[in-house]
């Protein structure tokens, strides 16, 4: 058996998914009757950006109420618990965990005793230096309860001499390196933070007498708050009965942003980055179209991540598009397979081809990114099957060459199909008659100021934070 075979093999038995995973998606309201509720509904608006576990950790002013579960959201929450989360101001967090695992124990918002008393956080992102941080701490006597690197900046926090909270806070951060957005809640006081580079987005909005902080600004559609703007990178804010108040970090780099949060990961209703998510999809799509034309019949997108990018390059090129695929929409985190083996079944119940729309037709086939490839060259065979007479795939990204350290879970190098294969070789793979990748040169020219200010190292291998752990092309990435 050849490794492309055993790779195959394993993503048909459902083993290895073949998408960049989510990490994580975090939220904050301050001075609102109902927190908890906004809460929940805005977890339920990010719920794309991790689906292992959920969290709310609420505050009264007096106690700090908190349930966390393994789940997606409406697994975990129900009328009875939201009706326990009392307060006024609240945090929660969806997770998928790039770095720790996905036990019960690192389900965040993380709750701690300090000597400020209660505190909870939550994370999106990664450290690059957590684990010489981690060893110094246990060495230091320091107890760890979680494989989070999240418990790490709680353990700064608590070990700061600085005279108070925020003081320590902004301590504790410019120790850490890497890629956060961060929401703290103590009994009065919403926290939240955004790294120098402002890796991840984070937006903060007003909500009637309140305001609210999230990773996208789809939550805040959801609950009718008001988008005012993005957290800034390196930037503090602080909510309590004084209103909102902004501290900088006083650690000036270059911004940062994670371009793939607008290839692929951020709702395209959301803006991000100051940017509004499906226009730049689009215009990836158009210019996927001038580089990479194709004599085709149909555009089609394989749903949802592509669809924008998919009707810009039909827009572009003229090519009529159509829905030819079909999504499953309602797949849990687990569905019982059937004994009888069914070829390419964990493919089959999450899409499902269009005959009437493929049949004798000249395909284009718009995909936002390729990591392994293996997912694709399945879907190449039901669009085959469905009668289609020519299938071209067109990627609105470059070729994923290098993992990422910041918080996305892309895979090991030998994992990345296009680190050891050419983009002939891609296509041979996935069985097509042609393949075409958005240039880099193409990608940033979709964005402002020429790409300028966005990380790119995934395509590049251009890593703006130093890698300073875990760079070898052996180690696998949690």
């Amino acid at each position: 058996m050849t490794q492309d075979d055993y790779t195959f093999n394993i993503q048909e038995m459902g083993g290895v998914p073949d998408k960049p995973r989510e990490f994580c998606g975090v939220f904050g309201i301050y001075n609102h009757p109902e927190a908890a509720e906004m809460t929940y509904l805005s977890l339920y608006a990010l719920q794309h950006r991790g689906q292992e576990s959920a969290g709310i950790v609420c505050s009264d002013g007096e106690r700090l109420y908190r349930h966390v579960g393994c789940g997606l959201v409406n697994d975990v929450f129900s009328p009875e618990i939201i009706g326990r989360l009392k307060g006024h101001l609240a945090i929660g967090h969806n997770r998928y965990s790039t770095t720790g695992t996905d036990q019960v124990v690192n389900v965040q918002p993380i709750l701690v005793k300090s000597k400020d008393g209660l505190m909870a956080l939550g994370h999106n992102g990664n450290l690059v230096n957590s684990y010489s941080l981690r060893r110094r701490l246990e060495e230091d006597g320091a107890l760890f309860q979680t494989t989070s690197d999240t418990e790490v900046i709680v353990h700064l926090i608590a070990r700061s001499k600085a005279p108070d909270l925020i003081s320590r806070i902004r301590e504790a951060l410019k120790q850490v390196r890497g890629a956060y957005s961060l929401v703290i809640l103590t009994k009065d006081k919403l926290i939240a933070a955004r790294d120098p580079a402002g890796v991840r987005p984070l937006a903060v909005g007003r909500l009637g007498d309140g305001f609210v902080v999230a990773s996208e600004t789809c939550a805040m559609d959801l609950i009718s708050a008001d988008y005012l703007r993005d957290v800034e990178p390196g930037e503090l804010l602080i909510f309590d009965e004084g209103g909102m108040r902004s501290e900088s970090l006083d650690q000036p780099v270059r911004p940062a942003h994670c371009i793939f949060e607008l290839i692929y990961f951020s709702r395209p209703d959301s803006q991000i980055f100051g940017e509004y998510v499906d226009k730049t999809r689009r215009k990836f799509g158009k210019t996927l179209a001038g580089e990479h034309p194709a004599d085709a019949d149909i555009v089609i997108s394989v749903p949802d991540s592509s669809n924008t990018a998919a009707l810009g390059y039909s827009h572009r090129t003229g090519i009529k598009f159509e829905l030819g695929l079909i999504r499953n929409h309602y797949i849990g985190r687990t569905f019982i397979q059937p004994q009888q083996k069914i070829r390419d079944f964990n493919v089959k119940v999450k899409f499902n081809p269009v005959g009437g729309v493929l049949e004798g037709r000249r395909v284009v086939v718009v995909e936002d990114s390729i990591v392994r490839g293996t997912t694709l060259r399945i879907l190449t065979k039901f669009i085959r099957r469905a009668g289609a007479k020519e299938v071209h795939i067109r990627v609105s990204s470059p070729p994923i060459r290098h993992p990422c350290y910041y918080g996305m879970d892309f895979p090991t190098w030998a994992e990345l199909i296009a680190d050891k294969k050419s983009i002939e070789e891609i296509r041979e793979f996935i069985g097509v008659d042609s393949l075409g990748y958005l240039s880099l040169e193409g990608l940033l020219g979709s964005v402002p100021e020429g790409g300028n200010g966005y990380c790119h190292a995934c395509f590049s291998g251009k890593y703006p934070i130093p890698i300073q752990e875990r760079v070898d092309k052996t180690q696998h990435e949690e």
